[in-house]
């Protein structure tokens, strides 16, 4: 981040990955409102004193930089938004885990952040960043399997992710093209996972279809696809705790089907 760069300037540059950064804080909690309390804590952070931000990092690094020293320091007894059943859980589950392990594994899966902006990130050498990653993919593949129900119009796509999600140990309970679809296959056997598009081939709503499905089944995490993330994270409406942005990686994928796994909850949208 240059050295020059004016208060406005960091506005809207940071305004412009905020996005990402309640995404990545959301993930990190597994829950929509503790996650958005940690973005909110970073930017009120970086208000009070410009100078958390560091100056050599770039101004993506340098937020996520910020945020992990809230997230480490707020970690222990009294977390930042755990007044809530869902994250008091996700609080529990995470300290049966490698400390700094699920962190490495979102920031270069979800994020795509190198290992050396990892270390720089998590203040760790970057041969701690790699095995920190490695770590994480076996832990998480480790805690659970179970029924995956992929809703997803495009049939390479479909394919695609059936093939990934399948590697991680999981059955596939079918693969829907349509809302219609979904709630017939998601009826007939119950899925432990959504894995949805937004946009399916009837011109129907991926989050109508999910909606319909946690109406008939309660709590069931769920993680959206999207080529277009800032859409839906604009704080004007309830939105997800897990999503993946297109074109997506197979480390997004098995990074993403772990965290929604492994919490076993998801806050979703009204269409």
């Amino acid at each position: 981040m240059p050295q020059n760069l004016t208060a406005d300037m960091m506005v809207a540059e940071i305004g412009g990955l905020l996005p990402y950064l309640r995404r990545y804080a959301r993930a990190l909690t597994g829950q929509q409102l503790s996650g958005d309390r940690y973005a909110a804590a970073t930017l009120e952070a970086i208000l009070a004193d410009r100078s958390v931000l560091d100056a050599d990092l770039g101004t993506k690094p340098a937020l996520f930089k910020v945020l992990h020293g809230i997230w480490r320091s707020a970690r222990g007894d009294d977390p930042i938004g755990a007044d809530s059943g869902v994250a008091k859980r996700a609080q529990r589950l995470l300290s049966d885990l490698t400390i700094n392990a699920r962190e490495a594994l979102l920031l270069h899966s979800l994020e795509d952040f190198s290992f050396d902006q990892i270390a720089a990130i998590m203040d760790v050498e970057r041969a701690e960043a790699e095995h920190l990653v490695s770590v994480a993919h076996d832990e998480m593949a480790n805690r659970m399997a179970g029924r995956v129900l992929i809703i997803e119009d495009e049939p390479i796509i479909a394919m695609d992710l059936e093939s990934m999600v399948a590697d991680q140990g999981h059955r596939i309970t079918g693969i829907a093209r349509t809302r219609s679809e979904a709630v017939k296959l998601g009826s007939a056997d119950k899925p432990d996972l959504i894995l949805a598009d937004i946009h399916l081939a009837d011109s129907s709503s991926g989050i109508d279809a999910v909606n319909d499905l946690l109406a008939q089944f309660g709590d069931i995490p769920v993680i959206f696809i999207t080529a277009y993330p800032e859409r839906l994270l604009t704080g004007e409406r309830p939105e997800p705790a897990f999503l993946i942005t297109k074109p997506y990686t197979e480390d997004q994928i098995r990074a993403a089907v772990g965290q929604a796994m492994f919490f076993s909850s998801t806050e979703t949208l009204r269409a």
